[in-house]
């Protein structure tokens, strides 16, 4: 990590960034590094933006070589957690299930649903795996999402001009495929208003792991039976495309805000 005043270390802003966005633009210094956790190994690249350090990992690798259902949140919080991260900041492409909510637009998100609790392969979303392990317990909350990442990232998105939403409730969904108009219907009565498939357990593992943790939403499309047309393939392959874009903006100017990004979301009763 960079050099903090009086040549001390900085802690680096962890981001974890989702479809299309694989690497930083304007990254100085970048260079892989291989994060050896209890729960796998994750690379890792290290680097500064406009003097901020920090530690980039695209959960679905070059190329987007794994879907959703591959990628190992768990491993991926516990390796940034690794690092000493200050906070951590977790970007995702959205369908949305509110109509309000335009198409690339982006959404600080201030809830979560995501009520099966269980990763890809069916276990529970927890880094607490082993009975007596130090430092178990139970993640206790009022809301998942910590505020100072929240706000840093609504004033990084203000400052460069975006459309942005300050709140809304993320919702989970199991992929790799989309979801059916009758399950979109019930994620609104939930009151969710945006859903991919990735962010759930990231937010749940930080909260655990005491990193202050934000989730920033682009809106690619639709969801099934949100609006009497669904969303054109093209639409949403321009979107996807252009997020990566969007996304990297509003993170830039995100990141002067989050020298000091406050305290986690909630705390950890610890056994």
């Amino acid at each position: 990590m960079g050099p903090g005043p009086g040549g001390a270390l900085t802690a680096p802003v962890a981001l974890v960034t989702g479809t299309g966005l694989y690497a930083l633009d304007g990254l100085e210094g970048g260079r892989a590094r291989e994060v050896e956790t209890r729960h796998g190994r994750v690379t890792v690249t290290e680097g500064a933006l406009d003097g901020t350090p920090l530690a980039h990992l695209p959960r679905h690798g070059a190329g987007h070589a794994r879907l959703s259902h591959q990628v190992d949140p768990r491993a991926n919080v516990a390796a940034v957690a690794a690092l000493g991260a200050r906070c951590l900041v977790s970007t995702t492409v959205c369908g949305a299930v509110d109509p309000s909510l335009d198409l690339g637009s982006l959404v600080v998100f201030d809830d979560l649903h995501f009520p099966s609790n269980r990763l890809a392969d069916g276990s529970l979303c927890t880094l607490f795996t082993d009975p007596g392990a130090p430092g178990r317990g139970h993640w206790i909350h009022e809301g998942p999402f910590a505020a100072g990442v929240r706000d840093a990232l609504l004033r990084g998105a203000r400052a460069e001009g975006l459309p942005v939403r300050d709140g809304g409730t993320y919702g989970h969904v199991d992929g790799p495929r989309f979801n059916t108009r009758s399950e979109i219907a019930a994620l609104a009565a939930a009151g969710v208003a945006a859903v991919s498939q990735t962010a759930g357990p990231e937010a749940v593992l930080a909260g655990e792991a005491g990193l202050p943790f934000a989730l920033l939403g682009f809106v690619t499309d639709h969801a099934n039976g949100v609006m009497p047309e669904p969303t054109p393939a093209e639409t949403l392959e321009r979107l996807f495309r252009g997020s990566a874009a969007v996304l990297q903006r509003a993170l830039r100017a995100a990141l002067p805000h989050l020298a000091d990004p406050g305290p986690p979301a909630g705390f950890v009763f610890r056994l």
